[in-house]
C-alpha cells in the first residue's frame, strides 16, 4: 500500500524531524521578520528612531498577548490532531480542525473589543511614558485592526505541517513576509507614514498569510475545512492541551510588561533607553532561539503520531533525537550571542549610546541561554504525548514562579541590570528542572512500553 502524507510510522525519526524542521524553521524566521523588520526599520527613522523604538518596545508584549491565543489553539489542536490522524480516525481529525479555526475566529473578535476599550490603559501599565505613548498606540491601534489576520495565520499553520505538508506551512509566512518587507521602507519612509506605516504594512502581510492558509484547508488533499462549528467536547480537550503553550506565551508577555515597568522604574532618566535595549534584546532573542522552536516543533507530529499508533520505541527514537539536537543548537547560539553582541545590536540602531548600553546587557540576559534548550525539549514532549497538567506547571513555574517576582527583587539589589539577571536564572533553573522531570516520568515510561500498547504517562 502507498504510505500517505504525514505517514510518521516508517523510515528514519531524525530524517522525518529534520525535513519538518527544515521549512519550519524558514517558516518561522520569516514570521519573525514581521516584528523584526518592522523594528530594524522603526530604529533608524532620521530624528526620532530610538524613542520610537522604545514605544513599539512597550506594545511588544500586548503583540505577544494577542499570540498566544494562537499558541491556546494550535498547540493544542495539533497534537490531538496529529494523534487522532496515527489513530486513524479522519473523522475526528476534521473536527478538531473545524473547531480549532472557529475558535481562534471568535476569540480575535474579542480581543479587538477588550484591547481598543482598554488600549491606553493598558500602554501606561505596560511601561509607556510621556515620550514613548504617542510611538506605542501609533503601532498598537493599527496593529490590532489585523488580530483575525495573526491568529488564523500563526493559529491554523501547524494543522498543514502536522499533515506532512511542512513547506506549505513556510510559504505561509513567507508570502506574508515578502509583502511586510516591501511594504514597510514605502509605508515609512517614502509616504512618511513613521510608525503607523510599520503596523499597516504588518496588518496587510498578516492577511496574505491568513487567506493562504484558509485556501489550503479548504481545499486540502486529504483533511479538509469543510465548515465553520464548534465541537463543544473537542473543544475542551484542544483548551486543556492548549493551556501550556498559552501560558508560555502569555507568560512571556506577562514578564515583558514587569521588565519595561521595572525598567522604567530603576533606569530614571535613561529608562527609556533600557526599554529600546529590551526591545532589542527580545527581538535577537527571537531569532536566535528560531533553530529550537523548529526542532521542537518537528518532533510534535512525529512524536504525536507515533504515540497515536502504539510505536513506543519510536517515540523514543523522537525524544532522543530532540534532547540531542537542541542542546547542539542551543551550545552553539550561545557562544555566537556571547562573543558577537555589537554585530547582532547594530542592525536594529545606528545609536552609539544604545549600543553602548545594550551590549553588556545582552551578555548578561543570554549568559543561560543554552538552558533553554532543556526547557523546550521537556515542554514540548509533554504537549507532543498529549500530558497537559506537566507541561502547564513547567510553563507557569520558569515565568511566574521564577522570573516575575527575581524581576522585582534582584534590582533591589543589582539595580537595573538584575532585570536581566532574572531572565538568566530563570532559563538555567526552569529549564533543567523541566527536562529531568521529563526524562524521569514520561519518557522512562514510554521506553519501558512494549510496541503495541499504549504506554500509560
Amino acid at each position: 500500500m502507498e504510505t500517505r502524507k504525514g505517514d510518521f510510522s516508517k523510515g528514519s525519526v531524525p530524517v522525518h524531524m529534520l525535513s519538518i524542521a527544515a521549512p519550519i524553521f524558514l517558516a518561522e524566521l520569516v514570521n519573525v521578520t514581521y516584528n523584526i523588520v518592522d523594528r530594524m526599520f522603526i530604529g533608524h527613522i532620521p530624528g526620532e528612531g530610538t524613542l520610537a523604538l522604545s514605544g513599539v518596545g512597550v506594545a511588544f508584549p500586548l503583540i505577544s498577548f494577542i499570540s498566544a491565543f494562537a499558541g491556546f489553539v494550535s498547540s493544542g489542536g495539533a497534537p490531538l490532531f496529529s494523534i487522532t490522524r496515527g489513530e486513524g480516525d479522519d473523522k475526528k481529525a476534521s473536527d478538531i480542525l473545524e473547531t480549532s479555526i472557529s475558535f481562534l475566529l471568535l476569540v480575535s473578535l474579542f480581543l479587538m473589543v477588550l484591547l481598543f476599550s482598554f488600549m491606553n490603559i493598558v500602554l501606561m501599565v505596560m511601561g509607556a511614558d510621556e515620550s514613548t505613548f504617542s510611538f506605542a498606540k501609533s503601532y498598537f491601534s493599527i496593529y490590532l485592526l489585523g488580530t483575525p489576520f495573526v491568529l488564523i495565520s500563526l493559529g491554523a499553520n501547524p494543522f498543514i505541517t502536522a499533515q506532512g505538508h511542512a513547506v506549505v506551512g513556510m510559504a505561509t509566512v513567507m508570502i506574508g513576509a515578502l509583502v511586510n518587507i516591501i511594504l514597510d521602507p514605502i509605508f515609512i519612509f517614502l509616504l512618511g507614514m513613521g510608525v503607523k506605516g510599520a503596523a499597516a504594512a504588518t496588518v496587510i502581510s498578516q492577511g496574505c498569510s491568513a487567506l493562504w492558509v484558509l485556501l489550503f484547508l479548504i481545499r486540502g488533499e486529504e483533511i479538509k475545512l469543510r465548515r465553520l462549528r464548534v465541537v463543544p467536547s473537542l473543544l475542551s480537550k484542544i483548551l486543556k492541551l492548549g493551556v501550556s503553550g498559552f501560558c508560555f506565551k502569555v507568560t512571556n508577555s506577562l514578564t515583558q510588561g514587569i521588565a519595561n515597568m521595572t525598567l522604567r522604574a530603576y533606569g530614571g532618566a535613561s529608562g527609556a533607553l533600557y526599554i529600546g535595549a529590551m526591545s532589542i534584546i527580545n527581538s535577537m532573542r527571537e531569532v536566535v532561539a528560531l533553530p529550537i522552536s523548529a526542532i521542537s516543533s518537528s518532533s510534535q507530529p512525529v512524536m504525536g503520531y507515533n504515540y497515536g499508533a502504539k510505536l513506543n520505541k519510536r517515540v523514543v527514537k523522537t525524544i532522543r533525537s530532540l534532547v540531542v539536537m537542541c542542546i547542539t543548537y542551543g551550545m552553539a547560539a550561545w557562544a555566537m550571542v556571547m562573543v558577537l553582541p555589537h554585530v547582532f545590536i547594530s542592525i536594529f540602531t545606528p545609536d552609539e549610546n544604545l549600543i553602548g548600553l545594550t551590549v553588556p546587557l545582552m551578555r548578561i540576559y543570554f549568559s543561560c541561554f543554552f538552558c533553554m534548550s532543556f526547557q523546550n525539549s521537556g515542554q514540548n514532549t509533554f504537549v507532543a504525548l498529549n500530558c497537559p497538567r506537566r507541561a502547564v506547571f513547567f510553563s507557569l513555574f520558569r515565568k511566574v514562579v521564577l522570573v516575575v517576582p527575581l524581576t522585582l527583587l534582584f534590582p533591589l539589589f543589582l539595580g537595573v541590570e538584575g532585570v536581566f539577571y532574572a531572565e538568566a536564572f530563570s532559563q538555567a533553573v526552569g529549564g533543567t528542572l523541566c527536562c529531568l522531570t521529563m526524562l524521569m516520568t514520561v519518557y522512562r515510561k514510554v521506553r519501558n512500553t512494549p510496541d503495541g500498547l499504549r504506554a500509560e504517562i
